[in-house]
């Protein structure tokens, strides 16, 4: 379990995950779940959204689903006559007015008198404006009658159609696109409509449906890993890789495959799969990034380091690669790499003239100056941040890593008084502040003041589940028990999906050794609504070895181990192995352990309690 209740977010948080890279070649993105409804008003913007992401979402090759060729649209020669005129202006003054009902119906009539789609198309604009889904709808159906050519048309009509779930007639609609369409077309057009049954709410459902839509072309690649794709977005990781598989025997160089089958495996198998496929294809770029995102994720930097090394030696100029390769240095204490890092990337920003957000560089260079005890250059890079812009989005969190910045650098009263002086712009940010002075009169060791600064947050927001959360962890490391399960009970009760509380409570309990049924119980909860949480997991895991299950114990801790390799996961899972007689396995885990984190408390207190040198 991790009991850290810190705000901050990490300096790798500006890099984006692999699900973030996968979007970019069409992997599935999840939507939720639930069940179908009737057509709502708001409906009426969302399903135009939904069309147009899964008809503009690129493709291998940069292109996209609207750039398949489709004919002209033809529009009826219509002579405007004064009444013609007369009527359209009439419904566009009325529609002004608020009055878009007779607006509507003249101009669907006008319409139909005339056959020019673009009419039908100006009906459907005022019903969506009216918010009104079911007139926008048969606006909809008479401009695709009008101009069955038009993509657009067709894109308005299906986005309706998901909303609806009315997943048949997007089949339909597909079917008859791809029996029509050329066979170089067909590939996009069918991850045109995987994209779009992505997010559909039945998951199932919209598999099925793409499967019969693809069921005629099942023999080709690209059929394969739209089917990929949708039994990826559908829980079926399985089948998502079986069909994966398949694509790579008939297109080995496909790197939506490739990515499939690393979102669809645990980090320990994706990693090796991405090196292989980026050695045999060394111009993968993306999925180059998308190795580099997991390795971050399992700290792994040096390796990721690599990577983006490669990146930038065949583009120089790349100002994302650049500043991530800065902060990885940074995370390995290179401060000369790192500070040379932050400061190409801020030349390359001012040569590129791009609008950049350069306030991170410039606290990481205050950080590499404080690092290197130079506190006067720190204050020179922090005053480049107070010159900024005050207005700018991100300008709230700043203050939040300025104040964290001034803590590390032994000014605790600056950093608190910046605190103070910042003006937060809802509630949730209030509680931000609060729990960032909390957090850094934690790392001081001012336990105490830390105590009183979550209490009297508490009694400002009451309801304030994350900040209860975060004064049970502080009640937990000074052995408060009985006030700490009083506050997770609270949480539970104000947040019951809240898997960080029911994770907390029963691995306290676990880790004492005390009342492991309810313990059981608890983590499981936690596991259910987050299931593929590394530390729900190892919790899950200690308490079945506090149990006595030791086969079952390991089971899950090396499952959560091979999620992330973490000190306090290692510490677990090396004496599960320890007690079972495997002490060979679990001294090289504890060892790698140690390489990566030597100070870990969680590591050290079971190599003690244990009596175990290395």
């Amino acid at each position: 379990m991790n009991t850290t209740f810190a705000p901050f977010k990490p300096a790798l948080s500006a890099f984006r995950p692999i699900s973030a890279i996968a979007s970019l070649l069409l992997l599935s993105a999840c939507a939720t779940t639930g069940q179908q409804r009737a057509l709502q008003p708001e409906d009426a913007h969302h399903a135009r959204d939904a069309a147009t992401a899964a008809l503009s979402t690129p493709a291998p090759g940069g292109k996209t689903a609207n750039t398949i060729a489709v004919a002209e649209e033809k529009l009826p020669n219509v002579r405007l006559t004064d009444e013609l005129f007369y009527k359209i202006l009439a419904s566009e003054i009325a529609f002004q007015r608020g009055q878009w009902q007779p607006s509507y119906v003249t101009l669907l009539s006008v319409a139909q008198q005339t056959r020019d789609p673009r009419i039908a198309k100006r009906a459907m604009e005022m019903a969506l404006a009216a918010r009104q889904p079911g007139e926008a709808l048969s606006a909809i159906r008479l401009w695709r009658e009008l101009s069955p050519e038009s993509n657009e048309a067709t894109q308005y009509y299906l986005g309706f159609m998901l909303t609806n779930g009315e997943l048949d007639e997007i089949k339909s609609v597909y079917s008859q696109k791809l029996a029509e369409s050329q066979p170089a077309q067909r590939g996009i057009l069918m991850l045109q409509a995987q994209r779009l049954l992505s997010r559909a709410k039945d998951k199932q459902a919209a598999l099925a449906a793409l499967d019969q839509i693809v069921a005629p072309y099942q023999s080709g690649p690209d059929a394969k890993v739209a089917q990929a794709q949708a039994a990826l977005n559908a829980g079926d990781k399985a089948r998502a890789i079986r069909e994966a598989r398949q694509v790579l025997t008939l297109k080995p160089d496909s790197e939506l495959a490739i990515l499939t089958i690393a979102q669809a495996s645990a980090p320990a198998e994706a990693i090796p799969e991405l090196q292989t496929f980026i050695d045999k294809n060394p111009a993968a770029q993306d999925l180059r990034i998308a190795l580099a995102s997991l390795l971050i994720e399992q700290k792994r930097y040096a390796d990721a380091s690599a990577q983006f090394k490669l990146i930038l030696r065949d583009k120089p100029e790349d100002t994302n690669a650049t500043y991530t390769l800065a902060v990885l240095a940074l995370e390995q204490h290179q401060l000369d790499e790192a500070e040379a890092g932050f400061i190409r990337y801020l030349q390359l920003s001012e040569q590129k003239s791009e609008e950049r957000d350069l306030t991170m560089a410039y606290l990481n260079l205050a950080r590499i100056a404080y690092e290197r005890k130079n506190p006067q250059q720190a204050q020179e890079w922090l005053a480049k941040v107070d010159a900024m812009d005050g207005r700018n989005p991100a300008w709230f969190g700043v203050q939040l890593r300025r104040a964290s910045l001034y803590a590390r650098m032994g000014n605790l009263p600056q950093a608190r008084d910046i605190l103070h002086t910042t003006t937060a712009g809802s509630e949730s940010e209030e509680i931000q502040l609060i729990q960032t002075e909390a957090q850094l009169l934690r790392d001081s060791g001012s336990v105490l003041e830390t105590v009183e600064v979550l209490r009297q947050g508490i009694k400002r927001f009451p309801n304030a589940s994350d900040l209860m959360y975060d004064y049970a962890m502080v009640l937990e490391s000074q052995q408060n028990f009985t006030e700490m399960e009083a506050q997770l009970r609270k949480v539970i009760q104000l947040a019951p999906d809240n898997q960080h509380a029911y994770n907390a409570l029963g691995y306290s309990f676990a880790d004492r050794n005390i009342r492991l049924d309810e313990a059981t119980s608890l983590i499981e909860k936690a596991n259910q609504l987050a299931p593929e949480d590394p530390y729900i997991l190892d919790s899950l895991g200690w308490v079945y070895f506090r149990k006595g299950d030791h086969a079952k114990a390991e089971e899950i801790l090396r499952k959560a181990f091979s999620m992330r390799t973490d000190p306090e996961i290692a510490a677990h899972l090396g004496e599960v192995l320890w007690v079972k007689g495997d002490q060979s396995t679990a001294l090289q885990i504890w060892r790698d352990a140690l390489k990566k984190d030597a100070t870990n408390q969680s590591l050290r207190n079971t190599l003690d309690r244990l009596k175990v040198q290395l």
